[in-house]
């Protein structure tokens, strides 16, 4: 049996990027595998952008992200602010994400016209073991959870209360500049 999900991407915080990114994911469960495509249209080009899904670790159903979780009013939306909707980031959509290592240089980077693509068939059975090990569960439950687009230059000036650091990786890298709810296609 096949699982299909996907995902339409909209922007969020395009009115301070100045970029409207956007796209498209779909996610299918086939035997063992999870084959994984995402599509990003004008991103902030020749930049590096992580992408996850984020969710609740209780199976809570994680929403997308507006303009309306900027708590502190500096007009951004940042990596924090997004949690008591989306939940905490759960899975990479990097080189390996069935190693769950979040934070790396391992993400796409956008072409000189904001585009990219992901394409990525992952072991289902590895990607299950480490989400145990994390969230004590093998479920991934993608009906319940959203994708995170992220990342902006760094010549992008970001107010001191943009947060949202990840180790040595500041919120330039972890800023979220798209979002789209995960549903079964």
């Amino acid at each position: 049996m096949v699982e299909k999900y996907k995902a339409d991407i909209v922007p969020l915080n395009e009115d301070k990027i100045g970029k409207k990114p956007h796209g498209t994911a779909s996610f299918e469960v086939s035997g063992n595998d999870l084959i994984i495509n995402i599509e990003m249209n004008d991103t902030p080009e020749n930049t590096q952008h992580w992408e996850h899904f984020h969710g609740f670790p209780d199976g809570k159903e994680a929403q997308i992200s507006t303009s309306a979780q900027d708590a502190n009013g500096d007009g951004f939306v940042d990596l924090p602010e997004t949690e008591p909707v989306s939940g905490t980031t759960m899975v990479p959509f990097n080189d390996a994400p069935e190693e769950m290592n979040i934070p790396n240089d391992e993400y796409p980077v956008s072409d000189a016209n904001g585009h990219f693509e992901y394409k990525k068939v992952v072991p289902l059975d590895a990607l299950q073991a480490k989400f145990k090990e994390a969230f004590g569960d093998t479920n991934l439950n993608l009906d319940k959870r959203v994708i995170y687009i992220h990342g902006v230059p760094d010549s992008l000036e970001l107010p001191s209360t943009v947060g949202g650091a990840v180790g040595e990786y500041d919120a330039h890298v972890t800023l979220p500049i798209a979002v789209g709810k995960i549903v079964k296609a």
